[in-house]
């Protein structure tokens, strides 16, 4: 996992409470589509792409790759968890060479409202605090987006800066509460 270090990719399945985070297979691919092309999840993430150009472009097997996690919730993707490096030509960061782990998260709307999202980001983050032990995590999330501020807040980030980037004002947070478990 050259992404996010000397990490075997995919680990085995996360469990939770209610959820399981795991590798993609090819029966997430609808969950997939309807995530990029649903105006509600794409709001602030520069907006839903046109349903049939993601007909023809989503592999059979989507996102499979080193740091995304499908969240499953009875056998049925609900949405998904990424770890990534961050780009280093992007404003926010908190090491001076940059390339900090960066959690993402992206849920169906039917999942909104029910604690999934901090279930399973809790979880992504307690399990990157175990393979790789004091790496920081940033989020960076328009200020706009109340949903993803509260998540922040409930999973221990805490504000670094703010900055103008894709025409919104961001919010960019490094998470405190990262500290590896048993």
């Amino acid at each position: 996992m050259p992404e996010l270090g000397p990490v075997a990719w995919p680990p085995a399945p996360i469990t939770t409470e209610r959820l399981v985070l795991r590798e993609s297979e090819a029966r997430d691919r609808s969950a997939f589509i309807e995530l990029f092309a649903s105006p509600e999840v794409r709001t602030y993430l520069g907006g839903p792409r046109r349903r049939d150009e993601l007909e023809r472009a989503v592999p059979e097997v989507p996102g499979r790759r080193p740091g995304l996690f499908v969240i499953d919730l009875d056998g049925a993707m609900i949405g998904m968890v990424t770890l990534d490096r961050r780009d280093a030509e992007r404003p926010g960061h908190v090491r001076p060479d940059a390339g900090e782990a960066e959690l993402g998260y992206t849920f169906l709307p039917a999942a909104w409202g029910c604690g999934y999202a901090t279930e399973a980001c809790a979880a992504a983050l307690d399990w990157f605090a175990n393979v790789l032990p004091g790496e920081p995590v940033v989020l960076c999330t328009q200020t706009a987006n109340d949903r993803s501020m509260r998540l922040a807040a409930k999973l221990g980030f805490t504000e670094v800066e703010r900055f103008e980037e894709y025409g919104a004002e961001q919010w960019f947070g490094v998470c405190s509460s990262v500290t590896p478990s048993g």
